[in-house]
């Protein structure tokens, strides 16, 4: 019983199969072939489709599901495999690769063509080649265009229809549509299989298809057209990306495309244009020619080749001129570097003075040698000087960023041991997380602390310092967790107490809370005792007033650290 069962459903289903369409047989993965011309453009006045004699489009065929490159995705290669050149092709979506005007196409049977006459007679349609290689035109019978070159066409059909209307007839043929093909794509692509397309189509468009050239295997040199198994020519994309070359071929129904396994490769970083990995067919090459490819950039001076040999790896290091008979081979990694002496910095100098603020200084320069160069103004405060380095910027945003994780993890993490216990934290932790928000958008200064007058002059001096001599000051600024933020006037009794009272005092979340005294020279002081000197700033932090004492921990620390960084209170 169970054995008739599954020979009766075993028979049914090559029934079905018998009648399904033969190109859903084919491969699942078909795709509508590109149209384009007239009859994409939905064109249907001729004088219209004559403005686009050069576009060719197949036949429309019945619609597909989604092809290769969109059921892959746009990239296949492995994390860990460095982009090769020519990848970039088939990134994103399937790549229109339009059909132009191919001179050198031979029409064939199927092809459709546009035919309007006009004078002494009259007619107008498109024909398809039939069988037999010929249209018909009326009154003048069959002219055979199977076999005519695209750039002939024109020629053929006028001079047919002239030997019958020799005066008062204008003719004008163009070829509207050519037939579709299918084409093989195999080797090493990321989806083999058969694709649809147009005859005069660029090789692109299939390879596309298939989801593109597989970039850890495949290569982009070696592309092959085979026909009647022998090979009819022959694809470097590399042709196409640098010198924009891609012979037009015309392609058969039953062509297979074949991209041969990757040959040999070497990558190359650094300062470059374009950082890819590059393949060659020779064993070895120059690394000259290697670098043409890659294109250093002007500022790039120099090359190191670490070569893999084996268990063994060497290294070696040449200036860009001197590359002259030197080789590279399979696996080797190039990468550009700038190695240049610094002759000279360039500081830039605000605030109160009356001299150029741009120092050209020598390499190794200190803070007195740019101040001998400096002509302060009479309301300048030179021993106050502010220096502001963008490496110290970029290192106070990694330690902020550090705490600021940290701060995440402790937040989001907890456990809670009842549901209200979890409401709480949940309300706790997003009100955390906007402060990492915000946290996150404020820039630091990059202030160098220049305490101490002696020690001060000896700084040395990097390209791109900026250098601040701010004007003298007779006021206090007090900020942060106030009744009233303001600028006091000074007052050489008065503690930082003293100040923040006269601001109105800290506000009812700030009672108790963390006051900063920030120096003009980047130093800073944690005692509401002191004594602030003019120009200085008074923060006033708020009190965190977290649960779990680690998250309390973490804020006050990312408060503190922003006011020393940025000069700024970030409100919870």
């Amino acid at each position: 019983m169970r054995h008739a069962f599954l020979t009766a459903a075993f028979a049914a289903l090559v029934a079905l199969g018998a009648s399904w369409p033969v190109s859903a047989q084919l491969n699942p993965l078909d795709v509508e072939p590109l149209r384009t011309g007239a009859q994409a453009r939905g064109l249907t006045d001729p004088a219209q489709g004559a403005e686009n004699t050069a576009a060719l489009s197949p036949a429309p065929l019945p619609p597909r599901a989604a092809d290769a490159a969109e059921l892959l995705g746009a990239d296949g290669a492995p994390a860990d495999e460095p982009p090769m050149f020519g990848q970039q092709l088939f990134r994103g979506a399937v790549q229109s690769y339009g059909v132009g005007f191919n001179p050198d196409y031979m029409l064939a049977i199927g092809d459709r063509v546009l035919l309007r006459i006009w004078g002494s007679f009259t007619f107008e349609a498109v024909q398809t080649i039939d069988p037999q290689g010929n249209v018909f035109v009326p009154n003048v019978g069959p002219v055979r265009l199977a076999g005519v070159r695209n750039n002939q066409l024109n020629d053929v059909v006028g001079g047919a229809v002239r030997r019958v209307y020799r005066d008062n007839v204008e003719v004008y043929a163009s070829l509207d549509t050519a037939q579709p093909v299918r084409l093989f794509v195999t080797g090493f692509v990321r989806a083999p299989g058969q694709y649809p397309g147009a005859a005069a189509e660029s090789v692109l468009g299939y390879l596309a298809r298939a989801g593109g050239i597989d970039p850890s295997r495949g290569s982009y040199i070696d592309v092959k057209l085979i026909r009647g198994g022998e090979e009819r020519a022959s694809f470097d994309l590399y042709e196409f990306l640098l010198e924009g070359r891609l012979a037009p071929g015309q392609l058969q129904d039953g062509d297979t495309l074949v991209v041969a396994p990757r040959h040999n490769a070497v990558r190359v970083t650094g300062d470059v244009f374009n950082s890819y990995g590059f393949e060659f067919r020779d064993e070895r090459t120059s690394a000259a020619d290697v670098l043409a490819l890659a294109r250093p950039r002007p500022a790039a001076t120099h090359v190191s080749i670490t070569r893999k040999a084996g268990a063994r790896q060497f290294g070696e290091y040449y200036a860009l001129g001197a590359l002259e008979g030197v080789t590279v081979t399979a696996g080797d990694e190039l990468a550009v570097i700038t190695d240049r002496t610094v002759a000279t910095i360039l500081v830039r100098v605000d605030g109160a003075i009356e001299s150029s603020r741009v120092l050209t200084l020598p390499y190794g320069s200190q803070l007195r040698d740019a101040f001998e160069l400096v002509q302060p103004t009479p309301q300048a405060q030179p021993e106050a000087v502010q220096l502001f380095r963008t490496s110290v910027a970029e290192r106070q945003r990694e330690m902020l960023e550090v705490s600021l994780r940290a701060l995440e993890s402790y937040a989001l993490n907890g456990r809670s041991a009842t549901s209200e216990e979890a409401a709480l934290r949940a309300r706790e932790a997003e009100q955390i997380t906007r402060f990492i928000e915000r946290a996150r958008t404020v820039e630091p200064k990059g202030q160098v602390v220049l305490a101490g007058r002696e020690t001060a002059m000896d700084t040395l001096l990097s390209d791109g310092d900026v250098l601040v001599i701010p004007e003298r000051s007779s006021l206090v600024l007090v900020h942060g967790e106030v009744t009233q933020p303001n600028a006091i006037a000074y007052d050489s009794r008065s503690s930082v107490m003293d100040y923040v009272r006269l601001a109105g005092g800290t506000t009812q979340r700030a009672k108790n809370s963390r006051i900063v005294l920030l120096r003009r020279d980047g130093s800073f002081v944690d005692d509401d005792r002191a004594q602030p000197e003019p120009g200085d700033e008074i923060l006033v932090l708020p009190v965190v007033g977290a649960k779990n004492v680690e998250v309390a921990r973490g804020i006050a620390q990312i408060l503190y650290q922003l006011a020393i960084a940025a000069h700024v209170v970030v409100d919870l």
